[in-house]
């Protein structure tokens, strides 16, 4: 009888430690508000997984089957996939956030345990322009430099401001898709003055020393990395804390969703943390083994249907195809934006032409 009173007992202290961590969560949420917005996250998360449709045509057109919750009406500017090295983004308008969203596509061309096998070795191998003593990985880097997303992201970006304005830019993507956004969110502030850019990533790598954490979070102060219980790519590639100037860092600001509770009692927490990038208290404090935590993120599938393998569908009848030199393929209506702008132009007096 003494055990089932103990049990009876302890099973409610643990409930109400679970409720009270539960509204913890809402106060801090709401203390911290200008930093990390939940239904944003949500929103993002949702471009983060329309990224990795095969299906050009219903992707362009924003017709797929995760493209119609919460960025319904979702207006497309282009799309880039970059045949050889087998990456792919978008740029579009949602003019319910009245924001521009650039989302990356995370690891498709190979099995998602083989490129974290990868992540165990990834070194510290290039300078950050611009940045004395800020080292990154070279393969980050140049999946966002050194292909065809970047120019195609960088034109549409600016085509769009010059039909909308001086709008909000929003840079999303999971996986490595996470990684570039952070490249490309650096990249518009720091080379091209653009200074209103939130980025929000989804268990994404470390991608750069402390020092060009540092950089980062001066230049992109508007950014969260969320990270998902015991996700395994946010450990990568692994940080050596007795090699601080050597190693990799995270820049800040973690969100860590974590789990709690048993049974069917289990609530999600979410915790701000510290600035510091590496925060011990956040997924540091768990083991990064998990490759299912990985692939969903607040209840979205974040992966291919085609998974392993960089398979493209896409209608014949597509008047807005185009490939480049390199047969990378572009789809894009920033011709039916230059109209609306030369259209503009000539209703305010001004030239004729652009």
């Amino acid at each position: 009888m003494e055990r089932r009173i103990w049990f009876v007992v302890m099973s409610l202290m643990v409930l109400f430690v679970v409720s009270e961590s539960r509204e913890l969560k809402n106060n801090k949420q709401e203390d911290h508000n200008h930093i990390y917005n939940h239904t944003l996250a949500q929103i993002l998360v949702e471009y983060a997984s329309a990224v990795y449709v095969a299906d050009l045509t219903e992707l362009f057109t924003w017709t797929c089957s995760r493209c119609n919750d919460m960025t319904k009406g979702f207006e497309m500017v282009e799309l880039i996939v970059d045949v050889q090295n087998c990456l792919q983004a978008f740029v579009g308008v949602a003019h319910d956030l009245n924001a521009i969203v650039i989302s990356f596509r995370g690891t498709q061309g190979n099995s998602v345990q083989n490129w974290i096998e990868d992540l165990f070795w990834k070194q510290l191998d290039l300078n950050y322009p611009q940045m004395p003593d800020a080292m990154v990985h070279h393969g980050f880097y140049s999946a966002y430099h050194n292909t065809s997303l970047g120019p195609g992201i960088l034109n549409a970006v600016q085509r769009t401001r010059d039909v909308f304005g001086d709008i909000q830019v929003m840079v999303t993507g999971h996986s490595m898709g996470g990684a570039m956004a952070s490249f490309c969110a650096l990249d518009l502030t720091l080379n091209h003055g653009i200074h209103n850019v939130q980025l929000i990533t989804f268990g994404q790598p470390r991608i750069g020393n402390a020092i060009f954490a540092s950089y980062f979070n001066k230049h992109v102060p508007h950014a969260i990395r969320v990270t998902n219980g015991h996700d395994i790519v946010p450990h990568l590639p692994p940080y050596y804390y007795y090699f601080p100037s050597k190693t990799y860092h995270h820049f800040a600001k973690e969100v860590w969703l974590n789990n709690i509770g048993f049974g069917r009692q289990i609530y999600t927490i979410e915790k701000i943390c510290d600035d510091s990038g590496e925060d011990p208290t956040c997924s540091r404090s768990v083991s990064g083994n998990s490759v299912s935590d990985h692939l969903t993120y607040y209840g979205i599938m974040l992966k291919a249907d085609t998974w392993g393998s960089c398979k493209i569908i896409m209608s014949k009848t597509m008047d807005e195809y185009q490939t480049d030199p390199a047969g990378n393929i572009i789809l894009s209506r920033i011709p039916i934006f230059d109209q609306i702008l030369k259209k503009r132009v000539q209703d305010d007096g001004g030239i004729s032409s652009l």
